[in-house]
């Protein structure tokens, strides 16, 4: 959730940036990237600049959309607990 959050309102990111940003491993990011591209939510791109290996990642319109989706089912359910706790 969070690589789909850290991608929400930008266009691409270099893997390493998004490793920073999320204060996350070389590999669990790597693994998590995988899981996401397998189901649609982001395209992962791998070139050369110069010499040096470099992978860009930037949420697909899939992902952006399952993100949003997800983040209003969570609010739902905070909101329904913060309504059931009122009425106690």
């Amino acid at each position: 959730m969070a690589i789909l959050n850290t991608l929400e309102r930008r266009e691409a990111l270099e893997f390493t940036q998004l490793k920073a940003m999320i204060e996350t491993t070389d590999g669990n990011l790597g693994a998590h990237i995988d899981t996401l591209a397998r189901a649609g939510y982001v395209d992962v791109e791998k070139l050369f600049v110069g010499r040096r290996p470099q992978t860009r990642v930037r949420a697909t319109t899939i992902g952006r959309r399952a993100f949003r989706g997800h983040i209003a089912f969570l609010r739902k359910i905070i909101d329904q607990t913060e309504a059931a706790q009122r009425r106690k």
